[in-house]
């Protein structure tokens, strides 16, 4: 039977005193919360465990003895995995990969690891979007000059899967402002800026005030300028009475009951392959305007071009117009699209 070990790296910032034992609650970690749970639940065995850096795998794997180790992110160096498959030669190792190539491009020497991880045995490339897999495919195709049927032993498609609990909401279009949601962490393509200049153009047009709700306690991959810029932009309208709300992390339970206190939520990014953000919002029963650029389990019609103010304004209206058709249909979606991840999983390790 197989027996699965998924294991992440601490964040950086960690500190006992204001976080948790497992570090930050972030979306990296409940993401492989999610697919740990729901392989409980179908009978495969499953632990998580958080470590400081890659010297700490070596003692987890002989404390759970598992079959497979998901390694969540590109962390751990080709050396290391090269030393752990040689004490642990029974072991596959997945090196999961969470990005499509735009934002992977910011990673710096990632397609270099990715392609020395493919020289050790029993070490295979996960990816969590298609057209990830297929780029991934080729990229290892061409470097190793493998045929069709070695790529497919080195990398597969393990896509995110997110637990169906939700819950409905009860709107007030009569109050004096609107309460939008832009969460997650700051980083260029998140696309913040345009982002807010749509939500307050769509304030405008309903002669409300806007506040805009960000974490700008994570700031990531050169998002300094990012949150600088949407900074200054309130400031320099203060006395419209639009205003930025910054929201510090802070646990899932926590977060959720912050995403229910929104009338809208946005993720109009420019790089997406799942978005577990966007998922929160809708499981709160909060109408979410997302990106054309591709969030899988959003439904097309009601997603706006991230490049596009007039366009994102646009999805806004209808979605504070008709939030419950907005709701249920993204959430009717993302069942769909759970159900379809969870059958993924299961088959994999059965």
């Amino acid at each position: 039977m197989p027996q699965v070990l998924f294991i992440l790296k601490r964040r950086e910032d960690y500190n006992a005193e204001r976080h948790s034992a497992i570090g930050m609650s972030t979306g990296l970690y409940n993401s492989a919360k999610f697919m740990h749970d729901m392989l409980l639940q179908n009978g495969i065995e499953s632990n998580l465990e958080v470590v400081a850096d890659h010297n700490h795998i070596d003692r987890q794997v002989w404390l759970y003895k598992p079959t497979h180790v998901i390694l969540e992110a590109i962390w751990v160096t080709p050396q290391k995995i090269t030393e752990l498959q040689r004490l642990h030669p029974n072991v596959k190792w997945v090196v999961r990969i969470h990005s499509e190539m735009p934002f992977l491009a910011g990673e710096g020497r990632a397609l270099d690891w990715i392609a020395d991880y493919t020289g050790c045995k029993n070490v295979i490339i996960g990816v969590n979007a298609p057209r990830m897999l297929k780029e991934m495919e080729l990229f290892l195709k061409l470097r190793n000059n493998w045929a069709e049927e070695q790529v497919a032993k080195h990398v597969v498609y393990l896509p995110n899967y997110y637990p169906q609990q939700y819950t409905t909401k009860t709107f007030d279009t009569d109050k004096q402002h609107v309460d939008v949601g832009c969460f997650g962490a700051i980083r260029p393509l998140k696309n913040h800026l345009l982002q807010a200049f749509a939500a307050i153009g769509f304030a405008e047009s309903l002669g409300k005030k806007l506040r805009f709700h960000v974490n700008a306690g994570r700031i990531e991959m050169q998002g300094a300028p990012a949150i600088s810029n949407l900074k200054n932009v309130f400031q320099q309208l203060h006395a419209t009475g639009h205003a930025l709300i910054d929201h510090q992390w802070r646990p899932r339970e926590e977060f959720l009951v912050l995403c229910a206190e929104m009338d809208l939520g946005m993720q109009c990014n420019f790089s997406e392959t799942f978005n577990i953000v966007g998922a929160d919002l809708i499981s709160q029963g909060v109408p979410l305007i997302a990106t054309k650029e591709e969030i899988p389990w959003a439904v097309p019609e009601l997603c706006a071009d991230p490049n596009d103010g007039q366009d994102i304004i646009q999805k806004m209206a209808m979605a504070y117009a008709d939030p419950q058709h907005n709701v249920a249909a993204n959430q009717h979606s993302l069942t769909r699209y759970t159900d379809k991840t969870e059958k993924i999983w299961v088959e994999y390790f059965q």
